[in-house]
């Protein structure tokens, strides 16, 4: 357990009783301190006092008493509107932090990279921690992915947290200055939380705070807002700025050319980068946005220490994230691939992308723009599937360009798009639920869209193709 003996006695605020806020107010009460935790969800107010955490009403509390509120990150506390709990916090004087300023002020020892990005960051933070773990060092890995960062475990000045940084988290992380920081990619997504797409890069620039050499920053450069600030802080010159693409050259970092990934980190004369690994025999690993994070991946590490071959054999042997294009069965040769996590078009482009002759679930509850930008893609879809309610918005969009079905719930249009697939047989065809919407409107969340998807395909009949599991996709079929 991290040990927060610091706040002993005090009393401290928790407002949102999900995973990390029910963690934090857990953790604070194990280490001794008074804590005031409250949900607006009577569910979840019921699951803490089942977990004996104390309950009170931050709305009509003594705020005199209190000098630090824990946010929960998906609570606005600025924009669009703060929550009337942050405007009592911050009317008082009462700083806002989140549960992983508590671990930096827990473990100051330990060495912290930082993962951020509009898409792609849970992958290549699982992706640094398996290398790190893998080459022998001390590692925990959390954040936003999976375990709450007060679940990990304490380490010391020779281990290091790799943490999934969100813009939401970023914005009440105040005591980190990250050893080595990520930044993959940025487009439009949750401006609303920070007023508009300026507060939203403004929140990943972050990541970036109080860097100075020998610390180091890896930047994408696949997209416009990325490159520029990679091009800012490399003429700044504070710290070790390194590069990264999964299409282009990269001048004195990491890239990926035809999906060979190229190590140009040494600065070679004559910009004779070396070449590391081929990504197209990493099954994991599909398509250009996966070698942008397995660039970064590599970048990171080699930051922190970690060997370029080392880095190479550990690529190879990356078990993959749920969710995350993951392919589920090969059914009668078509391959069944759950991408839930893709909760917007540039997530779903990114899918597309990587196969043909797919029969594509997609709808729930619509980010802002729909589908825009997924048209250069269209030719790839075989049919369509939609659900939820995105469903007739995404029809009119795709309407005499991609033939669609009105399957409305998950598994109509799974029993759709075998019944289709079938009877079509096309040679490559991918089943491919991503979705680019989030789920709140039939699901809790996209694990649990993920999780049905899973359980819907296993029982699916029709003969499976086991041994083809493990190989790469290549357009759509396993090689």
């Amino acid at each position: 357990m991290i040990d927060l003996g610091f706040f002993g006695g005090l009393p401290v605020a928790v407002l949102g009783l999900g995973k990390s806020g029910l963690s934090a107010a857990r953790t604070l009460r194990d280490s001794g301190a008074e804590v005031w935790a409250w949900d607006d969800n009577e569910d979840r107010r019921a699951v803490a006092r089942e977990a004996d955490i104390p309950l009170v009403d931050l709305a009509t509390c003594n705020w005199g008493e209190l000098t630090s509120l824990i946010l929960s990150p998906g609570i606005p506390h600025t924009h669009p509107e703060p929550h009337p709990v942050a405007r009592l916090a911050k009317e008082h004087g009462c700083e806002i932090i989140g549960d992983i300023e508590l671990l930096a002020r827990a473990q100051r020892d330990a060495r912290y990279l930082g993962i951020t990005g509009t898409n792609g960051k849970s992958t290549t933070t699982a992706l640094v921690g398996h290398i790190l773990e893998l080459s022998g060092r001390a590692v925990a890995a959390g954040g936003n992915l999976g375990t709450p960062a007060l679940e990990l475990d304490p380490l010391d000045s020779g281990g290091t947290y790799v943490l999934e940084m969100s813009s939401y988290q970023l914005e009440i992380t105040v005591s980190i200055t990250f050893d080595v920081s990520v930044l993959l990619n940025i487009s439009a997504d949750h401006i609303e939380r920070h007023g508009g797409l300026d507060g939203y890069v403004a929140a990943k620039r972050m990541i970036f705070h109080r860097q100075t050499k020998p610390r180091s920053a890896v930047i994408g450069i696949d997209d416009e807002i990325s490159r520029e600030i990679f091009e800012q802080l490399k003429a700044a010159d504070e710290q070790v700025v390194f590069p990264i693409s999964g299409v282009t050259r990269a001048p004195g970092g990491v890239y990926v050319r035809n999906g060979v990934l190229h190590d140009d980190t040494e600065g070679q004369p004559g910009g004779q980068a070396v070449p590391a690994i081929d990504l197209r025999e990493v099954p994991t690993l599909p398509g250009v946005h996966n070698w942008q994070n397995a660039a970064a991946a590599f970048a990171a590490c080699k930051a922190i220490g970690v060997e370029a071959p080392v880095i190479a054999a550990c690529l190879r042997s990356f078990p993959g994230l749920a969710h995350r294009q993951e392919l589920i069965e090969i059914i009668d040769g078509i391959a069944w691939i759950n991408d839930s996590k893709a909760t917007n078009a540039d997530a779903a482009a990114k899918a597309l992308a990587c196969y043909d002759n797919i029969y594509w679930i997609a709808g729930g509850q619509a980010k802002e723009g729909g589908l825009a930008g997924l048209e250069p893609h269209f030719g790839r879809i075989a049919h369509a599937f939609l659900i939820g309610e995105a469903a007739e918005a995404f029809a009119e969009t795709l309407g005499g360009k991609v033939p669609a079905t009105h399957s409305r719930e998950l598994a109509a249009a799974v029993s759709h798009a075998q019944v289709l697939a079938r009877s079509e047989g096309r040679e490559g065809a991918v089943v491919l639920l991503s979705p680019a919407c989030a789920s709140f409107d039939q699901f809790a969340d996209f694990e649990a869209r993920g999780a049905a998807f899973r359980d819907l395909v296993e029982a699916l009949p029709g003969a499976r193709s086991d041994a083809d599991i493990d190989k790469p996709l290549v357009g759509g079929a396993p090689r």
